[in-house]
């Protein structure tokens, strides 16, 4: 596929914006998935207050429009040959602005945002999510339908949008105006990105971004007005849900000196799990960054869980939806970063060589909950430990002991999702920065008794919002096409080690129940 320019065919591409928590990147695909030109900038984390984590919206804007320019510069191609736009975003980030004005009324409210924390309690010990409970119990007994069964044992996260938007309404009287007046919208990263690039024009967030928010019921597959009655969310503040993969429209031509049609908006997770083509039902990816994301795809059916998976619209496309149950441990990428702070190594390439070093962690067990465990303990008051210390424990002992806490949380995870879902799973693929860990990523595959696919590429939500972008516009012309593109780097094999490690796992969940709400507020 070219553009036709004077009687010249010249060749097209696909433009990919990931916007992380870190960074915000852009990349250039070709035909064969190769990239042609990258630009990135660090996002910026503003910290107001205690526990509060923000980003500035115009920034952030400008550091998009940057990195585009600046991949399409470096690449040395023009801007007239990018056939299609991808965006792909941190999830359940959000802020509020002016219908007419555009204006933001406050700074983005990042994911990682603790405000809510109090509210978050009190709805949980409430006598109404009491009564919810019962209610869900008991329409379970009746009709045996299982998402009555999780409504049953829902609580409210931090994490999720509800109850820090709750938080601004009921602090911002600026808000409050709009919201009365009709000139309020509200959207996560991807909705305000839209409705930049259209100068206005889109108020739309894509299905995998809607349903990661907390506020968007996946069995109806609409936003809740239940939840959002319950705790006073106005509805007429919400973006309209669209497919994942569809021509958005082209972005306002003023702004990269010609259209370009956005054809796929997408949640991170959800991006890097078509990115690593698991489009079967049974097929995983385990993302490990910051923290860890476990998604298993369970086809054409939202999982209903009682042990804390979350059940996710993976895309929608035409027809085809496409669900995920995902299982998340917040403290991975984080806990290799506070020991590299300690001085216990000064690169994270030399952790490998460390935990080898020793045969074993001589019975020293790490908890990586700096926020809390999440499925299937769910428990926000745990806290980070070392247990089992002697005065024979050296450096290398606690690495290992680090490195190991995160292999056994991913068997954690990966046993909950196997028992609950009841799907055959097919594949594991692993992706993110945390991955390039041989040591973890071979005890993962060890105690998991499966082999472990790791690929060459690893801006995974990247790749998968281009595949997306790329299929609408026929630029790739299937899935079969997409497969044979992406490329393993590694296939770690199980080796026969569950006997070995039985008893240090049992050790292990002994030191997850001492952990185990130690911050009995939360």
């Amino acid at each position: 596929m070219g553009t036709q320019r004077n009687g010249l065919k010249r060749e097209s591409y696909i433009l990919s914006v990931d916007v992380g928590t870190t960074s915000i990147r852009c990349h250039i695909y070709d035909k064969n998935a190769e990239i042609r030109g990258s630009c990135s900038k660090k996002v910026t984390l503003i910290y107001p207050a205690p526990g509060w984590v923000e980003m500035d919206p115009e920034a952030l804007w400008q550091s998009f429009v940057a990195v585009v320019k600046g991949a399409v510069q470096e690449s040395g191609l023009q801007m007239g040959q990018m056939e299609a736009l991808g965006i792909s975003t941190q999830r359940s980030t959000f802020t509020t602005w002016h219908r007419k004005t555009g204006q933001p009324f406050h700074n983005f409210i990042s994911w990682q945002d603790l405000r809510s924390a109090e509210l978050v309690g009190t709805w949980n010990r409430s006598c109404t999510m009491k009564a919810i409970h019962g209610v869900m119990k008991m329409l379970h007994v009746l009709t045996r339908q299982k998402r009555f069964q999780a409504a049953s044992m829902v609580v409210f996260s931090t994490q999720h949008v509800t109850m820090r938007l709750a938080w601004i309404l009921q602090h911002c009287a600026e808000v409050r105006h709009a919201v009365a007046e009709g000139n309020c919208c509200f959207g996560t990263i991807d909705t305000w990105l839209l409705y930049k690039l259209s100068k206005g024009s889109f108020h739309v967030t894509d299905y995998s971004n809607a349903s990661s928010t907390g506020m968007y019921d996946s069995y109806q597959m609409c936003w809740s007005s239940l939840l959002c009655s319950l705790v006073s969310l106005p509805m007429s503040i919400l973006p309209t849900v669209v497919d994942t993969g569809q021509n958005y429209g082209p972005s306002d031509p003023s702004i990269f000196g010609v259209p370009i049609s956005i054809m796929s908006v997408m949640a991170d997770q959800q991006a890097a799990m078509f990115g690593e083509c698991c489009f079967n039902t049974g097929d995983v990816k385990i993302t490990m960054g910051t923290g860890t994301f476990l998604d298993i795809n369970t086809g054409n059916k939202p999982h209903a869980s009682w042990a804390g998976l979350y059940p996710l619209v993976g895309w929608k496309i035409g027809p085809e939806v496409v669900f995920l149950a995902e299982g998340n441990s917040a403290d991975t990428g984080t806990a290799i970063k506070w020991a590299c702070g300690l001085d216990l190594f000064s690169d994270v390439k030399e952790t490998e060589a460390l935990a080898s070093s020793v045969e074993d962690s001589d019975g020293v067990c790490f908890v990586p909950s700096f926020s809390g465990l999440q499925a299937p303990l769910n428990d926000p008051g745990a806290c980070a430990s070392f247990m089992g210390l002697k005065p024979s424990t050296t450096k290398s002992h606690l690495v290992r002991a680090i490195l190991e806490s995160l292999a056994f949380r991913n068997k954690q995870l990966y046993d909950i999702m196997a028992r609950e879902t009841q799907v055959p799973i097919t594949r594991i693929r692993a992706d993110g920065g945390v991955c390039t860990n041989d040591f973890i990523l071979q005890l993962t595959a060890d105690l998991l008794g499966k082999k472990i696919d790791r690929p060459t590429h690893f801006d995974m939500s990247s790749l998968g919002v281009a595949f997306v972008a790329g299929l609408q516009v026929g630029f790739w012309r299937n899935r079969e096409e997409l497969k044979r593109l992406r490329r393993s780097d590694r296939m770690f094999l199980p080796r026969d080690l569950q006997g070995r490690y039985r008893p240090v796992l049992q050790s292990w969940e002994r030191a997850l129940q001492r952990s185990l709400r130690w911050y009995s507020k939360a």
